[in-house]
């Protein structure tokens, strides 16, 4: 089985522009996503697709594989896809899995890849996964730059959202705060099918991709990591990422 890692990354983010070269323990912040997911024997590959020269060179430059890819896409589902087609064109194979990294989550690791990717690999019937971890305050399970998830019995995922969900207001005890983390293995074929769809009014609305495949009537596993790990979208996000990795084992063992 051919699985791959795709790391889309821009430097035109609204919210914290030119991110993915944002200084991290002295090493731009992409560069410690590509590292760690170098890290995964699972993946025969790591790639990232990017529209910016900034940001291929760098990869290049420290012995990485970069795409570069159109700069009109709006999604970085669309990037991985075109990303995805000119790798196996130009280097004459057919992936099995391809796996959506995002180039704000610095604090991946191995063992969440292979987690992510495990249901698909082994299940046929199941075409995408995502990772989920806990929560761990109130304010967190507030903060519209987190995507929250709820899921059923079987750890399907029932609605996402980056409003607060499930509600607080009613009083109830123990309500389970679940985030989106976003490593999403992709059945190759499905992550084509997925971009040929139509965006669908609650994506739109929530602005979460995943929505679209659930309002196509389909599924998407969950799967819960209890490794912690922190998004990059502020420079507020940014200061607690440094300050959470200074004690990073991982890190350490690739920046001395």
């Amino acid at each position: 089985m051919k699985i791959i890692a795709i790391i889309p990354a821009r430097m035109a983010s609204s919210r914290f522009p030119n991110k993915p070269m944002a200084d991290i323990h002295g090493m731009p912040m992409i560069g410690h996503c590509y590292t760690r997911a170098k890290t995964c024997s699972l993946l025969d590959e790591v790639y990232v697709a990017t529209c910016d020269q900034v940001i291929h060179d760098y990869i290049e430059g420290i012995g990485g594989k970069a795409v570069m890819t159109a700069d009109t896409h709006e999604r970085a589902s669309d990037r991985a896809a075109e990303a995805l087609l000119k790798v196996e064109k130009d280097e004459s194979y057919t992936a099995d899995i391809v796996v959506m990294l995002q180039g704000d989550e610095p604090m991946i690791t191995a063992q969440m890849i292979e987690d992510a990717v495990k249901p698909v690999a082994e299940d046929p019937e199941i075409k995408i996964s995502n990772l989920m971890a806990e929560m761990k305050s109130q304010e967190e399970h507030e903060d519209p730059n987190e995507v929250k998830v709820v899921v059923d019995k079987k750890n399907f995922a029932l609605y996402f959202s980056r409003e607060p969900i499930p509600s607080r207001k009613k009083g109830g005890k123990n309500i389970p705060m679940l985030k989106q983390v976003c490593i999403i293995p992709f059945e190759r074929d499905f992550l084509l099918e997925y971009n040929a769809m139509e965006q669908t009014p609650l994506e739109i609305i929530e602005s979460v991709d995943m929505m679209r495949i659930l309002e196509n009537g389909m599924k998407v596993k969950m799967i819960f990591t209890d490794i912690e790990t922190y998004a990059v979208d502020t420079a507020e996000d940014l200061m607690n990422v440094i300050q959470k990795m200074d004690t990073d084992l991982l890190m350490k063992s690739y920046i001395s």
